[in-house]
């Protein structure tokens, strides 16, 4: 790289710029809402059928138990969440490299973190529980 000082982009390039970036942001929190519902409908499947299971004395069976049916909807949506976070991770750091002025901290990859870990905390409820 060489020494010499970028010029400070004009108004509307800085603009442009803070509006790419919360773009990422938004497609990010929206990527944390689908997760989100498939972790907690995930978890609502598998602990309704559970309590629907100890009222039960049969059990019919089944070619994908409700158990197993929200653990695959609890690490769908972790998946999902995981990706989405490397994706804007991966965005941010292209814009960062490209010394494109990029130096806010993304809330959204907070959030994003924090989601995770619940759903985490509730796929490992839903394997160990079983």
């Amino acid at each position: 790289m060489s020494d010499t000082p970028r010029p400070h982009p004009d108004t509307g390039t800085r603009l442009a710029l803070e509006r790419t970036w919360l773009a990422h942001e938004r497609t990010l929190m929206a990527w944390v809402r689908t997760a989100t519902s498939l972790i907690s409908f995930g978890f609502t499947i598998y602990k309704f059928f559970e309590f629907e299971r100890t009222r039960e004395a049969a059990q019919s069976s089944r070619l994908l138990t409700p158990r197993q049916f929200g653990m695959i909807m609890i690490g769908t949506g972790l998946t999902a969440l995981v990706l989405a976070a490397i994706q804007h991770r991966q965005s941010i750091g292209q814009m960062r490299a490209a010394g494109l002025g990029v130096a806010q901290r993304s809330v959204a990859l907070v959030v994003a973190v924090i989601v995770s870990a619940m759903g985490l905390l509730a796929f490992v409820a839903a394997l160990f529980k079983g």
